[in-house]
């Protein structure tokens, strides 16, 4: 083992994957805290097993076992967490309920800097984006667990056929059957893609000003002209979500209207822009109300969601827990 068992030098080996391996178990699990509970427990199984490791594969390798087995054991029961989109069909305005489901339901923001290690090569950095993005990870939910694994490590992480079949202590021929079949039922799901936006183009950049002008002047008319006409709004932990203009403004002119007044702080999410949302209190300044992940698609916003589940998302993020006028 050499220095890799050493005990001063094995902490910080280990940290060399924690993020890595945090977007890896984020992928398999639809959760921010899963994951690095994940994490967490693959890095305690280690370090208590690491006499047992023999070097027979790289110490990255062998946390990949660890952390595919501590998620396989976590989704053993079958959950699966989802979009509001994946639970039911999109609701007029005129018929829409407020109906919270439990947190395990639905999936989670993360940020980047949790999940996605640096990459000096632009086109590998842009497809670890794109594999966090809420609509692909929400689309990997639908793969049963160890096919999930195989996709993920095969697709998103570039491991040969024969390295996962040893992960996963199987066969390469089971290896390619299961990444067929996962591949199979992706494409059915059919994950809408976004445009690339690290670093933001100036396209980009200008929309994003325009939408930051629009809702916090909560001019409707500018705000429905940056929108896709069949964009869609959902609100976590609420199941119900809306798409197009009009039921759009519908929402935001009626149930929405408190959030006039409103002010938005940018900040990344799953590899898409984001905002900070914060509303105005009562007692002056802005509480949080919101975490908005947005979704670009050929310049214009295809998608707002608007995590409300404020007091985990904004400690999440490093996001102030007000604002002041």
């Amino acid at each position: 083992m050499g220095n890799v068992a050493a005990p001063e030098d094995l902490e910080a080996r280990l940290e060399e994957y924690r993020t890595e391996l945090t977007g890896y178990c984020y992928r398999m699990l639809g959760s921010a805290f899963e994951a690095e509970d994940a994490v967490q427990d693959t890095m305690v199984r280690a370090w208590r097993g690491i006499e047992k490791f023999e070097g027979r594969s790289s110490l990255r390798s062998w946390l990949y076992r660890i952390a595919t087995n501590v998620c396989l054991d976590a989704l053993t029961a079958g959950n699966k967490r989802a979009r509001p989109m994946d639970l039911t069909a999109s609701t007029p305005v005129a018929q829409a309920q407020l109906n919270a489901r439990p947190e395990v339901t639905w999936l989670e923001p993360v940020p980047d800097g949790r999940v996605l290690p640096q990459a000096a090569d632009p086109a590998e950095a842009a497809l670890s984006r794109e594999s966090v993005r809420l609509a692909f990870v929400a689309a990997l939910q639908h793969l049963p667990a160890k096919q999930r694994a195989v996709l993920i490590l095969r697709e998103v992480l570039a491991w040969k056929a024969s390295e996962v079949a040893e992960l996963l202590n199987t066969s390469v021929a089971s290896v390619n059957s299961a990444l067929q079949r996962a591949r199979a039922t992706l494409a059915a799901s059919d994950p809408a893609r976004t445009d690339a936006a690290d670093p933001l183009d100036a396209e980009q950049r200008g929309l994003l000003d325009r939408y930051v002008a629009a809702f916090e002047a909560y001019d409707m008319a500018a705000l429905t002209a940056l929108l896709h006409e069949d964009a869609t709004l959902s609100m976590p932990p609420y199941d119900l979500w809306l798409r197009g203009h009009d039921d759009i403004v519908g929402w935001m002119l009626g149930v929405g209207e408190v959030c006039r007044g409103s002010r938005l702080v940018a900040t990344v999410a799953n590899g898409t822009p984001a905002f900070a949302h914060y509303h105005p209190d009562p007692e002056g300044g802005f509480s949080p109300w919101a975490l908005m992940v947005i979704e670009i698609v050929d310049g214009k916003v295809s998608g707002i969601t608007s995590f409300l589940d404020v007091k985990r998302w904004f400690p999440l993020f490093d996001l102030p827990d007000r604002l002041e006028v």
